[in-house]
């Protein structure tokens, strides 16, 4: 890889940011400030992948400033969405706001002042909680303030052309028939019940009937009220199929990565934006959804929720931001007992950047270094971190229970792993045992041994049965010998099976520790 083949640091989030720029030339837009976009779902329990959104935005923000531009993140929370079902393990007392905007439903909770703001501040937690910097803006005062009125009444007067371009693009005929706006309700401060029928633009009113709708499959009785909506200072809101676009056109963004989940509103959003507003849609990059280790999509109303702060009770905030900018393309099943490997992962590319890793291939040390800056945010540490391999700290801490990092501390010392124990490691310590006690079963490493390497472990599982032996490490050189294989890859083996790593602590005494009888139970998986 030459220098000029190398965009910023390397990455798939510097490419991303070059081609938005060089878009942006091509159309002729000012580029005083690029302004990126993440939607935030406010209906339910923000989930990782809500998250990612948002954090994959503020790297691109992060590689346009790197490439010389000013740059912004807009987390905007959609919180005059109506509530369409009550999430897994959600009260049931909800169900009276069934179809309401979420920003007017009471928080079950009590401690915010909406249901709307109350799933709003998870996600916005998690960000702090990972660094991530962004102006918030709510859906509720966006549309109050009349920041999308504008937009809102143009889309209204060209409503039967875009009824019908919807109807061509993705098939939906509702449009052709109902205003892309929804009301609410005057009478029963309900959303999606107040159907638009008509715009009367001189005077700016949307008329309406408040009546029954399906939702997610489920009948939602209307009060019948027939009324009439002010979209300049009565409550109310687009269509997605339309909204976007609005709000891209009102906000000046240049950038808004989406899920494949919301491919059709996109599509629709995108030529309202060009065609309707007059405003060149922004640069996107399509991405996966996560799914769950079962292999169905983490959602809301599943109730297979992974939150941001469900991780950090077990990994670092750099295991999220790595997990999040590896990659952004292809599906990936996500589950908790990925931290370990995330964890020692960060710690590999953190040796890679000071050198202590040598990497021969020049793209995979340039884009490995970007990775771990981005990571990062762009504001590296001038000098490496201690560093525990996290699975020998989840082995150590289901010996130790008591005085946990205390004693896990002193081991650490003790195997030479490290001279002293610093705040981050005592963190990590901490972290370690959370997972230990919650997880008790490490997921097994998938290795292809030979016959002969398999012997040699069964040799082994036969001495550890002693209880008459007395010096581990030896015998396990000489169960090597035996078997004619060199020691050291027996070891490597060893590692990979008890720590899913190949290298450690000395072996012997570590086994000592954990239990030669636990250890022989776990390497009996590989014979």
């Amino acid at each position: 890889m030459s220098e000029q083949d190398i965009i910023g640091k390397g990455t798939w989030i510097d490419k991303l940011a070059s081609e938005l720029i060089d878009r942006e030339k091509s159309l002729g837009r000012k580029l005083d400030l690029l302004r990126v976009e993440s939607g935030l779902g406010a209906s339910g329990i923000p989930h990782i992948g809500s998250l990612g959104d948002a954090v994959r935005a503020y790297g691109v923000k992060l590689a346009l400033e790197n490439l010389g531009y000013k740059s912004e993140l807009i987390a905007y929370s959609d919180d005059l969405d109506g509530l369409r079902k009550i999430p897994e393990g959600m009260p049931q007392s909800l169900e009276e706001h069934i179809a309401k905007p979420v920003s007017l439903i009471p928080d079950p909770y009590g401690c915010h002042e909406s249901y709307g703001m109350h799933m709003s501040s998870i996600l916005l937690d998690g960000l702090d909680k990972v660094g991530i910097k962004y102006e918030f803006r709510r859906a509720i005062d966006t549309y109050k303030n009349g920041i999308l009125k504008d937009n809102i009444h143009t889309i209204l007067q060209k409503s039967t052309e875009i009824g019908d371009k919807i109807s061509e693009l993705v098939g939906q005929e509702k449009y052709q028939k109902y205003l892309p706006y929804f009301p609410v309700c005057a009478n029963c401060n309900r959303l999606y019940t107040a159907e638009a029928t008509e715009y009367v633009a001189n005077e700016k009113i949307v008329k309406y009937t408040c009546h029954d709708a399906e939702i997610g499959n489920k009948k939602i009785s209307g009060c019948g009220h027939n009324g009439e909506a002010d979209i300049t200072k009565d409550l109310g809101k687009l269509a997605w199929k339309v909204e976007f676009a609005a709000r891209w056109a009102a906000f000046d963004i240049r950038f808004e990565a989406y899920g494949k989940d919301i491919m059709d509103s996109v599509k629709v959003n995108d030529w309202v934006a060009d065609e309707i507003l007059n405003f060149p849609h922004p640069h996107h990059v399509k991405y996966e959804m996560f799914l769950d280790k079962g292999g169905k999509k983490i959602s809301k109303s599943l109730g297979n929720v992974l939150t941001a702060q469900r991780w950090l009770e077990f990994g670092t905030p750099k295991s999220i931001l790595l997990l999040l900018y590896k990659r952004i393309t292809g599906a990936r099943e996500l589950g908790l007992d990925d931290i370990p490997d995330l964890v020692n992962e960060y710690n590999e590319l953190e040796d890679i950047y000071f050198g202590k890793i040598k990497v021969d291939n020049q793209a995979k040390l340039v884009k490995s270094k970007g990775l771990y800056e981005y990571v990062n945010l762009l504001n590296p540490p001038k000098q490496i971190s201690q560093h525990v391999n996290y699975r020998l700290l989840i082995e150590l801490s289901k010996i130790f229970r008591e005085n946990r990092i205390e004693r896990v501390s002193k081991k650490l010392l003790d195997y030479g792993v490290l001279k002293n124990v610093e705040s981050d490691i005592e963190n990590l310590i901490g972290l370690a045992g959370k997972f230990a006690d919650e997880f008790d079963e490490q997921e097994k490493i998938e290795l292809e041994l030979t016959s002969k390497e398999k012997n040699a472990i069964n040799a082994l599982i036969e001495e550890l049965g002693k209880d008459s032996l007395e010096d581990i490490q030896n015998t396990i050189y000489q169960t090597a010998k035996n078997s004619d294989i060199e020691p050291k890859d027996f070891f490597k083996i060893l590692y990979q099976i008890i720590l899913g790593t190949t290298r450690g602590p000395k072996i012997g005494p570590f086994i000592q520790d954990i239990g030669q009888k636990q250890v022989a139970k776990k390497l009996v998986e590989y014979t």
